[in-house]
C-alpha cells in the first residue's frame, strides 16, 4: 500500500485554491452592516422624494454632518476609554456664545478669540478626566454637571439676547465651498483621517483601546492609563468648540436659543450605531462616520419628507435604544466566544 505525499498550497502561492476568505472577511467587518445601512436609506429616500439627492441638499447635509460628527468623534474616543462624556453639546452652545462675547463684547480679533474659546474647553476636559481618574468620579457624573453648568454661563453671558456683529471670519469657515464641498465637511474629513491615524497607527492609539478594554492589564503591562483618559476628555471638549466655531460661522450671531440641546444624544447614538462599546475597548472611526452619516440621513429625510418635526426624537430614541441592545448583543456573544 503506497502512500502520496499531498502537497500543501503555501500562503502567497496564485495556484492556492480561492475560497470565500475575502468576502467572509468583509461580511465580518463591524461596520458593513452601518454601512449598508447608509445606502439603503438613502436609496429609498431618493426614490421616495427626488429632491433629496439634489445638490443642494446634500450640501446642506454635508454642514449638519460636519457638527455632528466632530462632537460624535470626541465623544468616540471618550467612550473608548470605558467613559462618557454628556457635555459635548451643551459645550459647544457655551463656545458658540464664548466665541461671540470674546470677539465682540471683549473686542478680541476673532482668531484670538478662538483661541481663548479652545483654551477654555481644554481646561473644561482637562477637569473631567482628573475628577475621573485622581477623584475616581464617575463620568455621567462628572459631566452631567458641566453639561448643566455650562448652559447655566450660556444663558448668563448673553442674558437672553443674542450676540450681533461677529467677524465674518466665522461666516466664511462655516458657509464657504471647497469645489462645491462644504468647508465644515472638509475639516470634518481631516480630523476623522487624524483620528483613524492616531488610533490605528499609533502606540497611543492602541494604548487607548487597551485601557477601555482592559484597565487593569494595561496597568500591568505599564501603560500610563490615566493620562490616555485624561487626554481622551480633554480632546472631545476641544472638539465640542471647534464644532461650535463651524456653528456660529452658519447662524452669524451668537444665541443661545437651544444651539447644542440634546446633541450629546445624537454624539451617542453614532457613537454605538458605528460599533463603538459602551464599556470601553471596542469601535473604529471608520464606523463612527458611517453611524454618524446615518443619523444625519434619517434627520434629513425626515425632514425632505415633511414628517413633522417632533417626530425626530422618537426616531433618534428608538434608534439609540437599537443600538445599545445590538451593542449588548454583542459583547454577550464576544463573551461566550471567548469562554
Amino acid at each position: 500500500m503506497s502512500t502520496e505525499t499531498v502537497p500543501v498550497p503555501l500562503k502567497g502561492d496564485p495556484d492556492a485554491p480561492r475560497g470565500p476568505r475575502p468576502l467572509r472577511r468583509l461580511v465580518e467587518t463591524p461596520e458593513v452592516g452601518v454601512v449598508a445601512a447608509c445606502v439603503a436609506v438613502f436609496v429609498a429616500l431618493t426614490l421616495a422624494r427626488g429632491t433629496f439627492a439634489s445638490a443642494v441638499n446634500l450640501q446642506g447635509m454635508g454642514f449638519d454632518l460636519a457638527q455632528y460628527g466632530l462632537i460624535a468623534i470626541g465623544e468616540s474616543l471618550v467612550i473608548l476609554t470605558g467613559g462618557i462624556d454628556l457635555s459635548v453639546g451643551a459645550l459647544l452652545g457655551t463656545s458658540v456664545i464664548l466665541m461671540s462675547w470674546f470677539n465682540v463684547r471683549a473686542g478680541l480679533p476673532a482668531g484670538v478669540a478662538v483661541l481663548a474659546t479652545l483654551l477654555v474647553a481644554g481646561l473644561v476636559g482637562l477637569v473631567h478626566g482628573l475628577a475621573v481618574t485622581r477623584l475616581k468620579m464617575p463620568p455621567f457624573v462628572v459631566t452631567l454637571v458641566t453639561y448643566t453648568v455650562a448652559q447655566g454661563v450660556t444663558l448668563a453671558v448673553t442674558s437672553g439676547t443674542s450676540i450681533v456683529g461677529i467677524s465674518g471670519f466665522f461666516g466664511d469657515l462655516g458657509q464657504s465651498y471647497l469645489a462645491q464641498i462644504p468647508v465644515p465637511l472638509v475639516l470634518f474629513a481631516v480630523v476623522a483621517v487624524l483620528a483613524w491615524f492616531f488610533l490605528e497607527r499609533t502606540y497611543a492609539g492602541r494604548q487607548v483601546y487597551a485601557v477601555g478594554g482592559n484597565p487593569e492589564a494595561a496597568r500591568l503591562a505599564g501603560v500610563r492609563g490615566d493620562r490616555r483618559v485624561v487626554s481622551m476628555y480633554v480632546t472631545s471638549s476641544l472638539l465640542s468648540a471647534f464644532a461650535g466655531m463651524l456653528v456660529l460661522g452658519r447662524m452669524g450671531v451668537g444665541s443661545a436659543s437651544g444651539v447644542g440641546v440634546g446633541w450629546e444624544l445624537s454624539a451617542i447614538a453614532a457613537a454605538v450605531i458605528g460599533g463603538v462599546s459602551l464599556t470601553g475597548g471596542q469601535g473604529r472611526i471608520m464606523g463612527i462616520v458611517a453611524g454618524t452619516i446615518l443619523l444625519e440621513l434619517i434627520n434629513n429625510g425626515l425632514t425632505t419628507l415633511q414628517i413633522n418635526s417632533d417626530y425626530t426624537n422618537i426616531v433618534l430614541g428608538c434608534v439609540l435604544g437599537l443600538a445599545i441592545t445590538a451593542d449588548r448583543l454583542r459583547a454577550r456573544h464576544l463573551a461566550k466566544r471567548i469562554h
